[in-house]
C-alpha cells in the first residue's frame, strides 16, 4: 500500500485527535523532505559554529602565539627564527630535548620586546626604553611587580617572528571562507525544502478540507455561512503554512544552536557555561506565559476575521437589496464592529508582542554580559595556569552574542506559532463534522419506480415538517408537489435527492431504500432543475456537462437543441463556448434556466426534479420551456413543484400539501371534480373565482394566497 493509502487511513483514525497531533500527521507525509531540510539546517548550523573556533585558534595559535616561549636551537631548522646572531624557535613546536635557552617576545603597549631569558608570571605589561638603546619590561601583578632586561625589536623583526603564522593564518582564513560558503549553500537548500514540504503540506491540507467539505451533509451549510468556510480554506491554511517554514525552521534551528553553543561554552569554561544555561528555563516560562495570552487573543482575532469574511460574501450577493434598501450606512456600522473588534485585538497581540519580544531579550542579553565581565575580572588574559587566552575571550563573547540571535528569533516567531495553532484548531474543528467518502460505485440506470412509505421528517428536533407521507409514482410518470410555502413540498425532494434522510418510515426505488445507497450512486441516475439556477464560472459548455468527460460536445449542443435552448442562445457570438461568469449574471433569467435543463437532459436522469423551475421566466420563455419539458420528461419519472398550476394539467399525480400533510391527490380532472382544495386554488389563479369570505378562509387556512387575472403567476 502506498504511502497516500496509508495516509488516508491513519488520518481517519486520528481525524478527532489534538491540532498538534493531526499537524504532525500531516508533517509526516512529506517526512523525507523535511528531514533533509533539518538535516542541511544542521550542517549549516555546525559550519557557522565553527567560525569561533577558528578564530580562536587563529588568535590563540597564531597571533598571540609568539607570545609563548621561544627556544634557540640549531640553525636552519625547520619554521626557526633567525635574530641576534642566533636561531630561535616555538617551544610547542619542538622536541623538549632540543631545547636550549629560552626567551620571550612580548607586546607591551605598542611595542614588541624581545625578552632574553624568559619571565616568571605574566601581568600588566608596560616597557621603558633604557639611554644605551636597550629596554626594561615592567610586569605588574596582584601588587608584585618584576622587571626584565629587554630588547626592543623593530616592524621588520618582530614580522619577522610572525612570518612562520602566516600559512597558518592563510589555511584557517580559508577554512573559514569555505565552511561559510558550505553554511550558506545548505542554508538555502534547507530553506528551499522547508518551504517547498510546507506548500506541500498546505496543498493538501487544502484538498483534504475542501474534499471533506464536498461530504458534508446539506445541513451543516444551513447554519454556517460561505465567506467563514472560505476564511477556513484560505486565511487559517496559510496561517499553519507559516508554522512548517517560519515556526519549524527557527524553533529546530534555535534549539540546535542553543545547544551547541552551551556546549562550546562547556569545551571553553565549564562555570560560565552553567551561567549561561539558566536561559533555558526562563524561556521555557516565557513561551508559556505568552502563549497563555496570546491564544484567546488569537481566537479572537482569526474568528472575528472569519466574520468579517462572511459579512463580506454577504454584502456582495446581497448589493442589489442593499442598494434597492439604502442599507449601505447599516452595512457599514455592522462591518465597522467587527473591524474594530479586529483592530483592537491585534493591539493587545501587539502590546504583548512588544512586552516580551526584543525588548525583554535585550535585558537578558545585557544581564548575560554582566555575567561574563564580572567571571572575567577575576582571572587575568595571558596564557599561564590560572587565567584565560585573549581567544577564550572572544570565543565566548562571539558565542554569547550568536547564543541570542536565536532566542530573537524563537521569540519573533511566538505569534506565527500560536497564531497557527489557533488557525488549525478552527480547521480541524471543520474536518471533525461527520461526512459521508464520495463513492465510486455506479450502478445500472434504474427504472424509477418511487415509494414514499409513511415518511416523517423535521429539521429542528420535535418540529416535523412531514407527517406520515405516503405516495407511489411509477416509472415515466410526472408527479406534482403543489402547497403554500412550508408545506413540505421542498421537504420531500430533499428527502429524495438525499440532501437529508427521513426520521422514520422509508423511501424505495425500484424496491430499493435509498439509505442504504451511496449518496453520489443514488444521485448518478437523478437531474434537478432549481428555481435559481447555479452557473458556475467556465462557458455555456461547460455548464451543461460539468466538465464530464463522458459528455462530448456534440451530446451538448443536441442537449440545447432538444430543450429549445439553441433559439436564445442563437445571438451569442461563440456558441456553446461562450464565457459564463459567477452565476451566469450576464445571461438572462430564461438563458440561464434553459441551460439548466439542457444540464439535466444531457445527464439522462431516470428521475428529473423539477424545483419552481419556471416561477422566474418570462411567459414567452416559458412557452418553450414547456415545450422542453415534454422533451425532457420522456421516459423519465418527474418531480414537479410548480406555482402556475397550468403548468402541471397534464401531471399523471398532483399532491395538494398542507402543513406537511397530502391533503389531496389525484389528476387535474379528478381533483377539479372533487371541489376541493384544488380547486379553489385553480379557479383563483384563472381569475374565474373572488377570494370571497368562505373561500378565502378556506384558502387561507391553507396558506394560499390568490391573484387576480392580471397576475397569472401567483405564489401557491
Amino acid at each position: 500500500m502506498n504511502e497516500n493509502m496509508d495516509m488516508e487511513i491513519d488520518r481517519e483514525a486520528v481525524r478527532r485527535a489534538r491540532p498538534g497531533y493531526k499537524l504532525w500527521r500531516y508533517a509526516l507525509l512529506y517526512k523525507k523532505t523535511i528531514a533533509l531540510a533539518l538535516l542541511m539546517l544542521a550542517v549549516a548550523i555546525g559550519t557557522e559554529l565553527s567560525g569561533p573556533f577558528i578564530a580562536k585558534r587563529i588568535i590563540d595559535d597564531h597571533i598571540s602565539g609568539i607570545e609563548r616561549p621561544w627556544y634557540q636551537t640549531a640553525p636552519g631548522s625547520a619554521g626557526s627564527i633567525a635574530y641576534n646572531g642566533a636561531s630561535w624557535q616555538r617551544g610547542d613546536r619542538m622536541p623538549e630535548a632540543e631545547r636550549q635557552a629560552e626567551a620571550r617576545v612580548l607586546q607591551a603597549g605598542g611595542e614588541f620586546v624581545f625578552v632574553p631569558g624568559g619571565i616568571r608570571e605574566d601581568g600588566e605589561r608596560s616597557v621603558a626604553k633604557e639611554a644605551d638603546g636597550s629596554a626594561v619590561l615592567t610586569i605588574a601583578k596582584n601588587g608584585a611587580v618584576s622587571q626584565y632586561k629587554a630588547q626592543l625589536l623593530t616592524a621588520e623583526q618582530w614580522l619577522a617572528f610572525y612570518k612562520p603564522e602566516f600559512a597558518g593564518i592563510w589555511r584557517l582564513s580559508l577554512i573559514f571562507v569555505v565552511l561559510t560558503a558550505v553554511s550558506a549553500l545548505f542554508s538555502y537548500g534547507q530553506k528551499y525544502w522547508l518551504q517547498a514540504s510546507a506548500n506541500r503540506i498546505i496543498q493538501r491540507m487544502r484538498d483534504d478540507i475542501f474534499a471533506h467539505i464536498n461530504r458534508l451533509p446539506i445541513r451543516y451549510f444551513d447554519n454556517l455561512p460561505a465567506g467563514k468556510v472560505v476564511s477556513r480554506i484560505t486565511n487559517d491554511t496559510e496561517a499553519i503554512k507559516d508554522l512548517y517554514v517560519t515556526v519549524l525552521a527557527n524553533f529546530f534551528s534555535g534549539t540546535l544552536y542553543i545547544v551547541a553553543i552551551l556546549g562550546a561554552m562547556y569545551l571553553l569554561d565549564e562555570r560560565l557555561a552553567l551561567i549561561c544555561m539558566v536561559i533555558i528555563p526562563i524561556l521555557t516560562v516565557w513561551i508559556i506565559v505568552y502563549r497563555k495570552f496570546a491564544a484567546n487573543y488569537n481566537r479572537v482575532i482569526r474568528s472575528t476575521l472569519s466574520e468579517m469574511n462572511g459579512m463580506i460574501n454577504e454584502s456582495i450577493q446581497g448589493m442589489p437589496i442593499i442598494q434597492s434598501f439604502r442599507r449601505e450606512k447599516k452595512q457599514e456600522a455592522e462591518f465597522e464592529a467587527f473591524n474594530r473588534r479586529y483592530f483592537d485585538y491585534r493591539n493587545k497581540m501587539l502590546n504583548l508582542n512588544s512586552l516580551t519580544s526584543h525588548n525583554l531579550v535585550g535585558v537578558f542579553r545585557n544581564i548575560a554580559f554582566v555575567a561574563l565581565i564580572w567571571y572575567f575580572s577575576g582571572v587575568s588574559l595571558g596564557s599561564v595556569a590560572g587565567g584565560v587566552s585573549l581567544g577564550v575571550l572572544y570565543a565566548f563573547v562571539d558565542l554569547l552574542n550568536r547564543m541570542f540571535q536565536p532566542i530573537v528569533n524563537i521569540v519573533n516567531q511566538l505569534p506565527n506559532m500560536e497564531q497557527a495553532f489557533v488557525s488549525a484548531e478552527r480547521v480541524f474543528v471543520l474536518m471533525n463534522e461527520d461526512g459521508e467518502d464520495v463513492s465510486d460505485i455506479s450502478m445500472p440506470r434504474y427504472k424509477g419506480n418511487v415509494v414514499f412509505d409513511n415518511v416523517w421528517f423535521s429539521y429542528k428536533e420535535g418540529e416535523p415538517v412531514l407527517k406520515g407521507i405516503s405516495f407511489a409514482a411509477k416509472q415515466g410518470q410526472t408527479v406534482a408537489l403543489i402547497g403554500h410555502t412550508g408545506s413540505g413540498k421542498s421537504s420531500i425532494l430533499n428527502l429524495l435527492f438525499r440532501f437529508y434522510d427521513v426520521d422514520s418510515g422509508s423511501i424505495t426505488i425500484d424496491g430499493m431504500e435509498i439509505r442504504e445507497l451511496p449518496r453520489q450512486t443514488l444521485r448518478s441516475h437523478m437531474g434537478i432543475v432549481l428555481q435559481d439556477p447555479f452557473l458556475f464560472t467556465g462557458t455555456i459548455g461547460s455548464n451543461v456537462s460539468l466538465d464530464n468527460p463522458a459528455i462530448s460536445e456534440e451530446r451538448i449542443a443536441k442537449a440545447l437543441q432538444d430543450v429549445g435552448a439553441d433559439r436564445l442562445l442563437a445571438h451569442l457570438p461563440q456558441g456553446i463556448h461562450e464565457p459564463v461568469i459567477e452565476k451566469g449574471s450576464t445571461l438572462s433569467a430564461g438563458q440561464r434556466q434553459m441551460i439548466s435543463f439542457a444540464r439535466a437532459l444531457a445527464f439522462d436522469p431516470a428521475i428529473l426534479i423539477l424545483d419552481e423551475a419556471t416561477s422566474n421566466i418570462d411567459t414567452e420563455t416559458e412557452a418553450v420551456i414547456q415545450e422542453a419539458l415534454e422533451v425532457v420528461k420522456k421516459g423519465r419519472t418527474t418531480f414537479v413543484i410548480a406555482h402556475r398550476l397550468s403548468t402541471i394539467k397534464n401531471a399523471d399525480l398532483i399532491l395538494v400539501l398542507d402543513r406537511g400533510e397530502i391533503m389531496e391527490r389525484g389528476t387535474h380532472d379528478e381533483l377539479m371534480a372533487a371541489g376541493g382544495m384544488y380547486y379553489q386554488m385553480y379557479e383563483l389563479q384563472q381569475g374565474i373565482r373572488s377570494p370571497g369570505p368562505a373561500a378565502g378562509s378556506s384558502i387561507r387556512g391553507s396558506g394560499v394566497t390568490g391573484t387576480s387575472a392580471a397576475s397569472p403567476a401567483g405564489a401557491v
